[in-house]
């Protein structure tokens, strides 16, 4: 029997960031991973590989517009399988050099489905491995919708709609929140019609009220369209594809949709079947979701949980926090995670970006504040890419401690990290205000937008 200080059951962002923290602090560590790759969710089926073919739609897409900079194109095709093949290819790069980092950094890499039949025990198959420490990063999976079989052929998941074999002429999206519309793009970039259904009567809940509304005013522009207000009753297979029956959310009306194929991404839900949680008494909420303390231990003492399948943002990046906070307080450091400056982003284009808290959320609270936007089209930089759409808005204290900042624009994912910086220094407006950017460049509409919240734009 092989005895470690430290066995982490999953090899996604969080575990294998997890596991390599902690070999450097000096640590044995094994990590077990059942899905044959290592990298989780995120890296096999979710935010790589989608982030490629975004990328490469992108690229596609853009050949319809550059005659605007004086380039002709001509003849240019699709070849789907090119584009999936480069897809898998950068996926397999990427899963090689985790297994490479395990070598470098001494983690035994255990591959198979892992239990826990008691405490300081985790099982491989016929195999029983003992532990002083247990992690649990098993991350999620896509949250199914009941009554909806998904087949991954016609009505897919995420991970479908990853591998389509070819574009679709009508493709439905339910759910407009992160993953619904960064697909949704992919595919109405490759040629398809993409209707996107959401059962609240707006996009990307959760992020503030007007850069949703500015991104989906933007993502319309590029073809995307929307059915807000709208819950999915049924989908059935006929001999043309599949045909949808929506209600009219409050309104009593029925309404049918044809489509190819179906997208259900409705969200995300925890996995931890198979673990063995339940006769262990680890505690786990109404929503599946694992308990844990301030240092990511669960109800049973030395058994710990992080990433998707505790509460907080399903992140891969708040995986990753989670796992160096978790193993660096084992290991007698302090570790420490602050869910306030924990940004989010949405590959879409534009980019939405976001940190903090929102303007309906400091109105709720009833928080005195002030706030600043600056638009990229009176942006030099944007001019010149023509990528005017968007804006950067700042929301802080009237002190001007910065309280969230929310963005949709082009690199807005990049651009929110000066943001999460000054929120995780303390720094105000004045400070990001008088910090000397680079001209011409994206980064001035966030000075901009600090200098608005003190009601002295230049620009706007």
């Amino acid at each position: 029997m092989s005895a470690f200080d430290l066995i982490v059951i999953g090899g996604g962002p969080g575990g294998y960031v997890a596991a390599i923290r902690a070999a450097q602090l000096g640590l044995s560590v094994a990590c077990i991973e059942g899905r044959g790759a290592l990298g989780g969710t995120c890296l096999n089926v979710g935010c790589i590989p989608s982030k490629a073919l975004l990328t490469s739609s992108a690229k596609f897409a853009e050949l319809k517009h550059l005659s605007s900079h004086g380039v002709s194109v001509e003849g240019a095709s699709l070849d789907l399988g090119a584009m999936m093949g480069r897809k898998d290819k950068v996926v397999g790069d990427l899963t090689k050099g985790i297994a490479f980092l395990f070598k470098k950094n001494g983690v035994e890499h255990i591959e198979g489905w892992a239990s826990i039949p008691a405490p300081g025990q985790v099982k491989v198959g016929d195999d029983v491995y003992e532990a002083k420490n247990i992690l649990i990063a098993t991350g999620s999976e896509p949250t199914p919708l009941p009554g909806v079989e998904i087949d991954e052929v016609d009505v897919v998941s995420s991970t479908g709609a990853l591998k389509l074999d070819r574009v679709p002429d009508h493709l439905v999206v339910i759910g407009a929140g992160v993953i619904g519309l960064e697909l949704g793009q992919v595919w109405a970039r490759l040629g398809a019609k993409v209707t996107v259904v959401e059962y609240l009567d707006r996009i990307l809940p959760g992020i503030d009220g007007e850069i949703a509304k500015l991104s989906q005013r933007a993502l319309s522009k590029r073809g995307l369209k929307f059915q807000l207000g709208r819950a999915l009753k049924s989908i059935d297979k006929t001999d043309a594809g599949l045909s949808l029956t929506v209600d009219r959310v409050g309104k009593d009306k029925e309404e049918t949709i044809e489509a190819d194929n179906v997208l259900i991404a409705i969200g995300r839900r925890p996995v931890t079947r198979g673990l063995g949680l339940d006769d262990l008494g680890v505690a786990v909420n109404a929503r599946g979701f694992i308990e844990v303390d301030g240092a990511f231990q669960t109800s049973v003492p030395g058994i710990y949980a992080i990433g998707d399948c505790v509460p907080g943002p399903m992140l891969a990046h708040k995986a990753e926090e989670d796992g160096v906070a978790c193993v660096e307080t084992l290991a007698g450091q302090h570790g420490h995670v602050d869910y306030n400056t924990v940004p989010g982003v949405v590959y879409t284009d534009p980019e939405v970006a976001s940190v903090g808290l929102t303007e309906e959320a400091l109105k709720e609270a009833g928080t005195d504040y002030i706030s600043g936007k600056f638009t990229f089209m009176a942006n030099s930089r944007a001019r010149s890419t023509g990528e005017t759409d968007g804006a950067v808005k700042v929301l802080a204290s009237p002190e001007g401690t910065i309280l969230g900042a929310h963005i949709c624009g082009a690199h807005g994912g990049d651009l929110i990290a000066e943001l999460v910086l000054a929120m995780t220094k303390g720094a105000t407006v004045e400070e990001v205000a008088r910090t000397c950017h680079a001209h011409p460049a994206l980064g001035e509409a966030v000075k901009e937008a600090c200098l608005d919240a003190l009601g002295r734009a230049i620009h706007a």
